[in-house]
């Protein structure tokens, strides 16, 4: 008897899915009561992301690490470092969000009780990792070619060129990495991601050294070395992942390897969740690598302050993104057991704790920027420290005013994400970044309104962004979504005596 009946990509489901090896055993194991009360579901979410919190704090921490090696090669590397991330993630974030989204399957999966449909899942994103991984090559030349259209000084285009060529070798492994994590993630085990972002981390932490520091006195190795490391610590990253996945007791439960086969309704039904999604991050790290383009053309000291102030920012946006996938998984599988109060508890239990966290982060930018700041001074020659060091202080009073903002932003637009809702983030992301952010930054340029001006409009467009956000979970929709099909309700009886026939 086939397990499920699959519906239209965007058909709304309400029928009561089962896996078939509970129908056989006679019973469905019951749901667990769930969070009572806010302070219960800031505890579960918590104990949840926790170690996606650290995770992400280990990427903030290898960021900030490269970024500190990076400043010891020279002023030009500072100032490629950002615009080049920038031509990366743009294409990556495509990619990378498309198939994290397999977390929202696995977890409405395992909340609606249908493990063996969570291996065939994150082979569909196994499939499009792969694909992706090996076309993102193609993309060297043509940014290449945006590098030469750019008025930045020409020692900065070859750096940025030589770190674009690094990083694209780890494109492929972090596929894998966030195709693997999603299985893990999506079940809640939040530990397993740790450890395979962790060594990871490390592993890049421990090559960054001879392949950055070692190679300070020529600029364009050094940048390529960059990129590098982070290929070398992905693919680490990767090959671990892959054999936890593989382990016999994930083999059994969840198909992680009889899942294997192409499922073209099943790929279809993640594209159309996950590509929003994937294009949601891709549309906002355009509007962003734009804006720093443009910055670029302000003058090097602008570019360069810049370039460490969301540095320094990652402290803040990427722990709450850490914060935000355990919502989404929570959220995520309390729709797959169609209990959408718990969700909504558990949402507003995350912007809670976000706010909090951001709040501590918004008082230390304010009152001690000089101590934050200081590992970069101390890596910078004191000529161009003193062209960057006083912008640096300015830029990170408006990431604490939009870092208020910008908790809830985060941690709304996962929970959206997590039901099923990306569409209309991905709507917002493109509405609102270019005429608020990316399009008044131009002007600023064209007409010498100056750095401060531009960043006053980022601001506005994050805390505008969370407004929306805000408003539209409250307004409700979200609560009838899932991005599972439905499945066919069997009598267990029947269904026994025709596997024992």
């Amino acid at each position: 008897m086939s397990e499920s009946i699959l519906t239209s990509p965007h058909a709304d489901s309400h029928t009561v899915q089962v896996d078939a090896a509970a129908v056989v055993a006679g019973s469905t194991p019951p749901l667990d009561p769930g969070p009572q009360s806010l302070p219960e579901a800031a505890r579960e979410l918590l104990q949840l992301a926790f170690p996606f919190i650290l995770s992400a704090s280990f990427t903030t921490i290898q960021v900030f690490i490269d970024r500190i090696f990076i400043s010891a090669v020279s002023p030009d590397a500072v100032a490629a470092a950002m615009p080049t991330i920038g031509y990366f993630w743009t294409p990556m974030a495509l990619f990378q969000f498309t198939v994290l989204y397999v977390t929202v399957f696995v977890a409405q999966y395992t909340g609606a009780g249908r493990p063996s449909r969570v291996g065939p899942v994150v082979w569909q994103g196994l499939y499009f990792a792969l694909i992706a991984g090996l076309i993102f090559p193609l993309f060297i030349p043509f940014v290449d070619a945006i590098i030469g259209w750019t008025d930045h000084d020409p020692a900065v285009k070859v750096l940025e060129s030589a770190y674009f060529h690094g990083l694209s070798l780890s494109a492929l492994p972090m596929l894998l990495v966030a195709a693997v994590s999603a299985f893990f993630a999506g079940r809640q085990q939040s530990w397993t991601v740790l450890a395979i972002n962790g060594l990871g981390a490390a592993v890049n932490a421990a090559c960054a050294v001879p392949l950055i520091l070692w190679n300070r006195e020529n600029p364009e190795a050094a940048m390529f070395g960059a990129g590098l490391a982070a290929a070398i610590g992905s693919t680490v990253s990767a090959v671990l992942g892959l054999v936890l996945f593989f382990r016999p007791k994930f083999r059994a439960i969840y198909g992680t390897v009889s899942g294997w086969r192409f499922d073209g309704v099943l790929f279809r039904r993640l594209m159309y969740y996950g590509l929003p999604n994937g294009a949601q991050f891709c549309m906002e790290g355009l509007a962003f690598t734009i804006f720093i383009l443009l910055i670029g053309n302000l003058g090097r000291a602008e570019l360069a302050a810049s370039t460490l102030t969301f540095s320094l920012n990652l402290l803040t946006f990427l722990p709450v993104m850490g914060l935000g996938q355990g919502v989404e998984v929570l959220v995520g599988r309390r729709q797959g057991e169609s209990r959408p109060d718990l969700s909504a508890r558990t949402t507003h239990a995350g912007a809670l704790l976000a706010t909090l966290y951001m709040i501590v982060l918004a008082i230390l930018y304010f009152t001690v920027p000089n101590v934050m700041i200081a590992p970069f001074k101390a890596e910078m020659k004191p000529e161009d420290w003193a062209a960057v060091g006083p912008l640096i202080p300015i830029l990170l009073r408006f990431v604490a005013g939009y870092s208020l903002a910008d908790g809830a932003n985060i941690i709304y637009a996962y929970a959206l994400r997590g039901a099923g809702d990306t569409r209309y983030v991905t709507f917002l992301a493109i509405v609102l970044s270019w005429p608020i952010m990316v399009i008044p930054t131009y002007f600023c340029w064209k007409y010498g309104w100056g750095l401060q001006a531009a960043w006053a409009f980022a601001t506005a467009y994050v805390v505008i962004l969370a407004i929306a956000f805000w408003l539209r979970f409250l307004g409700g929709r979200w609560r009838t979504m899932r991005v599972i099909e439905a499945a066919i309700v069997v009598d267990s009886e029947a269904e026994s005596s025709k596997v024992e026939s």
